[in-house]
């Protein structure tokens, strides 16, 4: 698992950290070339439109309202060569889900061409990540968040080559995470986070990093839909790590415990 929260020599525009210096190709590129999109991500791209959206989550769309939103499941190669994910932890000094993990994204504005447009240009603002360096393979179903009224698409995009992403907006990210998918398919690494006030949630358990909530849920449908998923206990148990706060009761999709 790597972690950048890299703030590199190069000056940025005005209120955004500085680009870091070029980093060499690697052995991998070099020798292998750019890596062409897996057949699990193509196959779940192809039928991405037909997914049923109670496989990501557990809330009916609203029938009106909610905050069009977009998120970017930008997965690809690390540095050694690993099928990854791109997560960011978001900054200590927000006023909703500080410290949390999660995928680049946010707010469909009007200016955006569709959530495809939206979760690339978030991606670019928070982690500085280039649109002309993935390839987007599939838009799945809209998803509802109650607890921040959003109807959220998540796009899935593959990076053929490692990417060179840092903390580009400090004020909304505090450091990237690219994580290889391997670690978070260990049956080991997968629990049940729950909380006195009844909530259960999907959860990945890392050494150095906690992946709960919407985020969790997101990878979990994935890679169910994908066939990555390995068996795990899902009778395993273990409360919410308590620097996350109390999780509001409209965030309990799983109330007889995790589908």
């Amino acid at each position: 698992m790597t972690t950048d929260p890299t703030r590199g020599p190069g000056a940025g525009p005005p209120g955004e950290a500085p680009v870091p210096e070029t980093v060499p190709e690697t052995e991998t590129e070099t020798m292998a070339g750019p890596a062409p999109v897996p057949d699990w991500l193509a196959r779940l791209g192809d039928r991405a439109t037909d997914v049923d959206p109670t496989r990501l989550g557990r809330f009916h769309l609203p029938e009106q309202g909610g905050r069009a939103s977009a998120v970017l499941m930008c997965f690809g190669p690390d540095a050694a060569g690993r099928e990854s994910v791109v997560l960011t932890e978001r900054s200590s000094g927000l006023r909703s889900h500080a410290g949390q993990v999660a995928f680049p994204g946010g707010r469909i504005d009007p200016h955006d061409d569709g959530p495809v447009a939206a979760a690339l240009r978030e991606a670019d603002e928070e982690v500085g990540l280039r649109a002309q360096d993935v390839t987007v393979v599939g838009l799945l179903p809209q998803v509802y968040l109650p607890v921040s009224n959003s109807v959220v698409n998540a796009v899935l995009a593959w990076a053929p080559r490692p990417l060179q992403l840092w903390a580009r907006s400090p004020r909304e990210v505090e450091s990237v995470v690219v994580v290889p998918l391997e670690e978070l398919l260990d049956p080991r690494h997968r629990i049940v986070a729950t909380h006195p006030n009844g909530y259960r949630g999907h959860a990945f358990e890392l050494p150095q990093l906690y992946v709960w909530g919407f985020t969790a849920r997101l990878l979990s449908g994935v890679f169910e839909l994908s066939g990555l998923e390995q068996p795990w206990d899902r009778s395993r148990t273990r409360p919410l790590p308590s620097r996350f706060g109390r999780p509001r009761t409209s965030d309990t999709p799983y109330p007889g415990g995790v589908s």
